[in-house]
């Protein structure tokens, strides 16, 4: 219970505001995007602890303040408010001008995405949603080339899936394998699309190639050419943008339930609260080391969340399907890893620690 005693602060805080922002009704959406958001980012955790153990104490505590104030207010509130200003082209949130006039005048501005935000929610989510080629192709991409790095490496010995993982591995003597295989992806996808839908998917995916591409190359910038998520600043970033390509299905999802942005930021920010907590206890605990497949199986559900994200740009997958494949690999990595333990291991880690 230690390491959820903030989430628990915060979802208590986050309910109240939520009461506040609509009534009994916004308590009970918050708290449905909250479970959703948490159970759809579970990998997500693991995926974290298998960087953060790499961390010490100072970077730990950046990640879960500074990471939780990016995560809530920057990937779940601003976030999307940018996407809106860019394809409306509208200012993302009024100016100190406007405002001063909003408290002189008492009328909130309008010439803004926060204002049609608040003033026009049905508007504001319709043009969200229409970005959403884009913000899939963008986040699958990305994800996806975190899924075949994990995979994709020559120097790689243990194996869960060992026919299909033991081949991955042999790509890795092959100079940019993954780079390779996202870009053909990427190309047969947009090649089935109309060709306008399929230009803007192609330049969505190809700005996640770049972006993955940049960030993995700021370790060897900062002095460490070994792993840039093992840094400081580059993993913090890397972390981040993990994060953010995670969080890309479950805000356009949320308008399902609601058009309120500030419920959605409360909800999904309740969620990333838990996902972090998560994340403390599998590095503290050292459930990876324990459960040597679970990074396997949280790798296998990234793969899993990035084929459902470039695929959605065509069809609709239902989040309940994405949520259950991800926590269906993560439990039969989980399980695996506790039946493949040599007898009596369990208790003697117990005992050293």
């Amino acid at each position: 219970m230690h390491y959820f005693r903030s989430s628990f602060i915060v979802t208590a805080l986050g309910l109240v505001l939520a009461a506040w922002v609509g009534g009994w009704a916004g308590v009970w959406i918050a708290f449905n995007l909250a479970l959703l958001e948490t159970s759809l980012s579970f990998d997500n955790a693991v995926v974290n602890a298998s960087v953060l153990k790499h961390w010490d104490e100072k970077w730990r505590r950046r990640f879960l303040v500074w990471g939780m104030l990016v995560a809530v207010f920057g990937m779940r509130m601003v976030f999307p408010l940018v996407i809106v200003a860019v394809l409306a082209g509208m200012a993302p949130m009024p100016g100190p001008f406007s405002l001063w006039g909003w408290l002189e005048s008492g009328q909130w501005p309008g010439s803004d995405v926060l204002s049609l935000a608040i003033l026009q929610p049905d508007r504001y989510a319709s043009v969200l949603q229409s970005a959403h080629i884009e913000v899939t192709a963008f986040g699958g991409a990305f994800l996806l080339l975190v899924f075949w790095n994990f995979f994709i490496d020559a120097n790689k010995d243990e194996h869960w899936f060992v026919p299909v993982e033991r081949v991955l591995a042999r790509l890795g003597r092959m100079d940019m394998a993954a780079l390779l295989l996202t870009l053909l992806t990427l190309l047969l996808l947009a090649g089935a699309m109309p060709a306008s839908d399929g230009h803007r998917y192609l330049v969505a995916g190809l700005w996640g190639v770049i972006v993955y591409t940049v960030v993995d190359g700021l370790g060897s910038l900062m002095g460490d050419g070994s792993a840039a998520v093992k840094t400081g600043w580059s993993g913090f970033i890397y972390l981040e943008l993990l994060d953010a390509s995670f969080s890309f299905d479950g805000v356009l999802g949320a308008f399902a339930l609601t058009k309120s942005i500030f419920l959605i930021a409360i909800g999904l920010g309740i969620g990333a609260m838990f996902v972090r907590s998560f994340t403390l206890l599998l590095v503290y605990k050292g459930t990876l080391n324990a459960l040597r497949y679970l990074e396997h199986g949280a790798f296998w559900a990234i793969g899993a969340l990035a084929l459902v994200m470039l695929l959605s740009a065509r069809m609709h997958i239902p989040e309940a399907i994405t949520g259950g494949v991800a926590a269906l690999l993560i439990m039969l990595a989980a399980i695996h890893s506790w039946l493949a333990r040599p007898r009596g291991k369990l208790d003697r880690e117990h005992e050293d620690r």
